[in-house]
């Protein structure tokens, strides 16, 4: 089996995940850590018995041993520069949402990874999710028929929240819709976006973070087709990381509804009231198992760098994921739908053969 030198920088919350994921996935040879979080970065660690661990991630990036880097550090400013240092070293890279603050910067790290031929992806974990997994492949296999007009609904805890919005002023279109921008258009393809228009509320967060509570963002499609996505942040605290999703997708033939609302499962004690455990985002383990998308995740971007494979997120859709959720956040500023241009996006690249890829990582190490 083919075994690939991975580093993952930022040991959060999400790149905790990333880290156990990949220290038990038989494609990871040597796992390597950065964390600026010296007890984090410890706790990481015992758990994964990686074969360096460091507060300064620049190390990771002098390894040449290193062929994929997960980045997973936050605040969200980090992500640009990251990339593409990590992209300059010639890794390929998984980098958490968004790919970019500025479609500038996007588009150097598109064509930075294409000039490289290196694997580049963007954390939308969402995929990876089983019930939306299902929505698109009921819409692959003529199900449902051509999609023609979809709604999601998403909403987390305001604990969430406060914990993101106050971290960099990003609205929930950017990072909390965005998800299901991702993931609408992906079952839309190959329809683009040419209108948004979007309102927001801003009577929770205003004072404290000065970002929006929610928005609502309808998206117009270049054949006519429309969808709606609302996202906000401030659901009164029941479990800390408790989601609520609800997806209708109407096509020519059929809908299907999907209840994403993390409800299932309830705990009630006297100590701390009810609670919604399994109900993050990017999923959690339980005892043997993993519950939630961001493992099968993980484990796809590892495959894809063993063995030369497109990930199923190209950073093409991301920047498109980006145009939308930008020209919401202008419409709701400006109480009027904006225009998306035709697209100027940069072609994907074709991927290199196999052979190819293993023979040019194992020239790097030499």
């Amino acid at each position: 089996m083919i075994r690939i030198n991975v580093g993952i920088i930022g040991t959060g919350w999400c790149g905790g995940i990333r880290a156990e994921v990949c220290a038990a996935s038989p494609y990871v040879g040597d796992l390597h850590l950065a964390e600026i979080k010296e007890a984090r970065l410890k706790e990481v660690a015992d758990k994964t018995e990686p074969a360096t661990a460091t507060t300064d991630y620049q190390t990771l990036l002098e390894n040449r041993s290193i062929d994929a880097m997960f980045i997973s550090a936050t605040p969200e400013t980090t992500h640009y520069p990251m990339a593409k240092e990590s992209l300059l070293a010639g890794k390929h890279v998984f980098l958490e949402k968004p790919i970019a603050l500025e479609l500038s910067e996007a588009d150097e790290l598109i064509a930075l990874a294409r000039s490289k031929n290196l694997r580049f992806t963007i954390g939308y974990s969402q995929r990876f999710n089983p019930k939306f997994a299902y929505v698109k492949r009921s819409i692959d296999d003529g199900t449902i028929g051509q999609p023609v007009s979809a709604l999601v609904s998403r909403h987390i805890t305001r604990n969430l929240g406060n914990k993101i919005g106050g971290r960099i002023k990003l609205s929930p279109a950017a990072m909390e819709a965005t998800h299901d921008i991702d993931f609408v258009l992906w079952c839309f393809a190959p329809r683009k976006p040419v209108r948004v228009y979007a309102q927001e509320v801003r009577k929770i967060m205003q004072a404290a973070h000065n970002v929006p509570d929610c928005v609502w963002i309808i998206v117009t499609l270049d054949d006519g087709c429309a969808f709606t996505i609302g996202a906000g942040w401030v659901l009164p605290p029941a479990y800390p990381n408790f989601s609520s999703t609800w997806i209708e997708m109407v096509g020519t033939e059929g809908a299907i509804m999907v209840d994403d609302t993390h409800r299932d499962v309830s705990l009630n004690t006297m100590k701390r009231g009810i609670e919604f455990p399994i109900s993050t985002m990017p999923g959690e383990k339980v005892a043997h198992v993993y519950a939630g998308p961001m493992e099968a995740e993980t484990m796809h971007f590892l495959e894809c760098v063993a063995l030369g494979r497109q990930p199923l997120v190209t950073p093409e859709h991301a920047r498109m994921v980006m145009q939308v959720y930008q020209a919401a956040d202008k419409s709701a500023e400006e109480g009027q739908p904006v225009e998306i241009l035709p697209s100027d996006q940069p072609s994907k690249p074709p991927l290199p053969r196999q052979a190819d890829s293993i023979k040019n990582a194992a020239a790097d190490r030499t």
